[in-house]
């Protein structure tokens, strides 16, 4: 149906904390140009102040999520005037190895003018989810936090 593509690039060079292994850095570069510096997890030797993969992937599924939420939203006549959303993603010892195996989406919604009530404010959020491709996509269990 359609591809999505990005570029990593990385180069050999000391770890800045430890010279007896290699830096974890790295750039992402997106298909619109747009580049990303990244590194691995703070608790796998990676810088803290780029984004992780962990991250990337937790973000992925928020902007997803709330981006047919907007559409949702607006065709049942709530159109939305600002949304925000902390996600978290929780890494964990599976059988197969670490996996992010929960995500917890926290999205809060301001609206244009009318508000839906919470039956259907949560309505339009399951409707997001099921259509939300990357959510589609992993095994992880996505939890909303509504409160």
């Amino acid at each position: 149906m359609s591809q999505h593509s990005a570029a990593i690039e990385w180069s050999r060079a000391p770890d800045p904390g430890d010279p007896k292994t290699y830096s974890r850095n790295h750039l992402a570069t997106l298909a619109g140009g747009q580049e990303v510096k990244m590194s691995s997890s703070p608790d796998f030797l990676g810088d803290p102040l780029r984004a992780d993969p962990e991250q990337m992937v937790v973000s992925a599924l928020a902007s997803c999520h709330m981006l047919f939420f907007l559409a949702l939203a607006d065709v049942k006549g709530f159109p939305v005037a600002h949304y925000s959303d902390n996600p978290v993603g929780h890494l964990e010892k599976t059988e197969k190895g670490l996996a992010i195996t929960r995500i917890v989406l926290s999205p809060r919604v301001d609206f244009v003018d009318k508000q839906p009530d919470a039956d259907t404010l949560a309505a339009i959020h399951a409707s997001a989810h099921k259509r939300c491709f990357i959510a589609n996509s992993l095994t992880a269990k996505v939890e909303l936090d509504l409160g």
